[in-house]
């Protein structure tokens, strides 16, 4: 359970005395700014966070407004106890809470994952996600594409929907995101609040549970490698730019004001090593997909669907179009259990395509830091062409541990 928290200090707080002398010469929202570039505030603040919110079980936070300019936060001539710029310390301060909770949790062997307002390309070893209220659907997409190229991740929400369609369509996005959030605190709406789709958003929310096995070994990549688990086209090997430009020619009499933009495909992208995800805006009946060199193949029915090249579909209310790389291997959970668990369950091995494959799968308690100490699971999973013909699939341990899949069994997508 994660706190929603606005980090600055209200007079009726219990630690406002304490934390008064470390504060600067601004309010914001009517709350003193701690300047937590010194230790001292920092405990006042990590004591009063452990007794009243970690003791009692909360497990991280949704860090708001700690962003923005001198118009939402503290001017430019705000001054800090510190003597750092108040330019800088403003900046900075999303970073400064991610570094404070994450490193004062890892103390306590507890990992955490939360939300931010505001970070950056030095955050992208922290456990949080930026957010935004900007609320456009086609713009979170792109938000999402482009975060990625700083190697951070950025996450869509649902608030509200004006229709059914517009809610199973935020929803699905939701579900193939970094974290999957449903942020109605205004609206009040519910996973069933439009029950013409009730059944839609159960499926796409079993979906994503199901695929636990993949997106957490891609967040393990993420953090072994540096590949982001959700990512730009651009960052795709075999695929070819799409970029064009848009606008006239300049002229220092006719236009000399004009301007030409570039426009790349951002209502696309990749989850892990081998999933498209082409999300579906409402009011789309077809949509185009671009595909990187290379055989794909339909998530869902393992059929032919392109290959280097733009093609158009028809999209379906009940689905978000999925796509996968030719001998794309995606262990899925066979059951409804939990990810990440001692004894986890069976998993069902999905192939894809015609080509042999050797896939890594991950696998730890999902919450301390006992990985870096080796209590972590690897496994293997191969697919292999006998003589006949014939793809076989294997699975073989790469280490003793409890965190191993039990019972892997292989679904063969491509006829």
């Amino acid at each position: 359970m994660n706190l929603w928290e606005n980090p600055y200090v209200a007079p009726t707080s219990t630690m406002y005395y304490d934390i008064h002398p470390f504060t600067g010469s601004h309010t914001v929202w009517l709350g003193e700014v701690p300047d937590y570039t010194i230790p001292e505030a920092q405990q006042i603040m990590l004591r009063h966070h452990q007794k009243n919110h970690l003791d009692i079980g909360v497990s991280g936070y949704k860090f708001d407004e700690v962003d923005g300019y001198d118009f939402w936060l503290w001017p430019d001539h705000a001054t800090f106890p510190s003597g750092n710029d108040a330019v800088e310390i403003r900046q900075l301060y999303g970073l400064i809470m991610q570094d404070m909770i994450c490193d004062y949790l890892k103390k306590q062997n507890k990992r955490t994952y939360g939300l931010v307002r505001s970070s950056y390309i030095g955050a992208s070893n922290k456990s949080f996600v930026i957010y935004s209220d900007y609320y456009d659907h086609k713009g979170y997409v792109t938000a999402l594409v482009n975060s990625s190229l700083a190697g951070v991740l950025w996450t869509p929400e649902i608030r509200s929907a004006k229709s059914a369609e517009e809610w199973i369509r935020r929803f699905q996005t939701v579900c193939f995101s970094p974290m999957m959030m449903l942020n109605a605190w205004a609206s009040g709406t519910k996973p069933w609040s439009f029950p013409e789709v009730t059944d839609m958003v159960r499926d796409v929310i079993q979906l994503r549970k199901n695929l636990l096995p993949y997106i957490y070994t891609a967040f393990y990549n993420y953090d072994q490698k540096g590949i982001p688990p959700f990512r730009a086209m651009v960052l795709e090997k075999g695929y070819v730019s799409q970029e064009k430009m848009t606008g006239g020619e300049l002229d220092d009499i006719k236009n000399p004001y004009e301007e030409q933009k570039r426009i790349e495909v951002t209502n696309q992208y990749m989850m892990g090593p081998s999933i498209l995800v082409a999300p579906v805006f409402t009011g789309q009946t077809e949509r185009n997909i671009v595909f990187p060199n290379g055989n794909w193949y339909d998530f869902y029915t393992g059929k032919y669907a392109g290959n280097g090249e733009t093609i158009t579909i028809k999209t379906r209310l009940d689905q978000i179009p999925l796509f996968v790389k030719d001998g794309a291997i995606i262990p899925m959970l066979s059951e409804t259990n939990g990810a990440n668990q001692e004894n986890s369950g069976s998993l069902e091995v999905r192939h894809y395509g015609i080509k042999e494959n050797t896939y890594l799968l991950y696998n730890d308690d999902g919450e301390s830091y006992d990985y870096e100490n080796g209590e972590y699971s690897l496994t293997e999973l191969r697919v292999e062409r006998k003589k006949n013909g014939k793809l076989i699939g294997k699975s073989k341990p790469l280490n003793k541990s409890k965190y191993n899949y039990e019972n892997i069994s292989w679904r063969w997508m491509t006829k």
